[in-house]
């Protein structure tokens, strides 16, 4: 065919309008116009839980700062792997993310016995958004009909009344299932465990009565400590809460029985795997950036939650030890989910 005027004419019309879509192979997704259209973040969780209330408040952010709406989406099961799997199997363009926890991003991989993605292979890290000590807390009526004002009163109770206390926790395999299973081993006492889809659905059943105890994420039983309907024995981390500063630590708390005990929880964002890295590192910064705001930082340590922001490549360093450390308490608690 003879190369004509008005067919390069055509070629070059028709060249510039492929550019235009992002459609020209081998060009970046990042080079149109992202995000075109609502983000979805996927909460592996019920609405109500620490994850939520963490993903909601950086959907709040990003789409003032980004001009698109970023809306949140519950997809709750397995310990976070229903929600997780959605956004590993997802188109990587992103427009779907998860916000990840120590759960789906660390303890999983060593507690199920088969796994429906691969936490590192199938994921693009983005940036730790907020880490949290757990809180133990107990149905504050219930507590004090007991005679349970700490620790140690909690210990003397199980152990005189063997299989009668029932924990609560938001899934199988989630640190607050751990958080428990881990006080369990280390204190000697039994407790039987409900798992339930979500911290919200648990904290109802605890303050209804129906359960005695929960490891819950500080942020989400916050509210209800203040308001005096859990009574918190002790947090979880290695140190206090600023948020709980007159709360001892587990360690504190329990002794030379409770010594080295330490198991808080983190939730970050994460991409499918592929996703552009002009697109990974734009959310990153914008995160970042409100996570430092004085307002962001005021709100999250309020609940007991410390904002981070670091980048793609720390976020995965650390999912890769905490994978490790996990994977060691899971060995340790004999916790196991077929």
């Amino acid at each position: 065919m003879r190369n004509t005027p008005s067919a390069s004419r055509r070629r070059l019309v028709s060249g510039a309008g492929l550019l235009a879509l992002g459609l020209v192979p081998g060009l970046s997704l990042a080079q149109g116009a992202w995000p075109a259209k609502p983000v979805r973040i996927v909460v592996p969780f019920n609405a109500g839980g620490t994850t939520d209330i963490l993903a909601r408040a950086v959907a709040q952010e990003l789409t003032k700062s980004l001009g698109q709406s970023f809306v949140v989406e519950n997809k709750a099961g397995a310990g976070g792997n229903i929600g997780a799997d959605i956004v590993a199997h997802a188109a990587p363009d992103g427009y779907t993310l998860l916000m990840g926890t120590v759960g789906t991003h660390a303890i999983n991989k060593s507690l199920y016995s088969k796994m429906p993605f691969d936490h590192v292979k199938d994921f693009q890290p983005i940036t730790l958004v907020a880490g949290v000590p757990n809180v133990m807390v107990v149905n504050a009526e219930k507590a004090a009909a007991r005679g349970i004002r700490n620790v140690q009163d909690f210990i003397k109770y199980a152990k005189a009344n063997p299989g009668k206390l029932n924990m609560a926790s938001s899934g199988n395999g989630t640190s607050i299932h751990l958080a428990g299973e881990l006080f369990k081993t280390m204190s000697g006492t039994y407790m039987t465990h409900f798992p339930f889809t979500g911290s919200n659905p648990a904290l109802l059943s605890l303050m209804s009565g129906d359960m005695d105890v929960m490891f819950d994420n500080l942020p989400s039983s916050m509210a209800h400590i203040k308001a005096g309907k859990l009574k918190a024995l002790a947090v979880t981390s290695a140190s206090r809460s600023a948020a709980l500063p007159d709360v001892p630590t587990v360690e504190e708390a329990g002794g030379a029985t409770l010594k080295g005990y330490e198991a808080s929880s983190w939730f970050g964002l994460l991409a499918p795997a592929g996703t552009p890295m002009e697109i990974v590192n734009r959310i990153q910064q914008e995160t970042a950036k409100a996570l430092a705001t004085p307002a962001m930082k005021e709100r999250l340590q309020a609940q007991g939650a410390i904002p981070s922001g670091n980048t793609p490549a720390q976020f995965a360093q650390m999912i890769d030890r905490e994978t490790k450390k996990w994977a060691a308490v899971v060995k340790a608690s004999g916790a196991k989910v077929d």
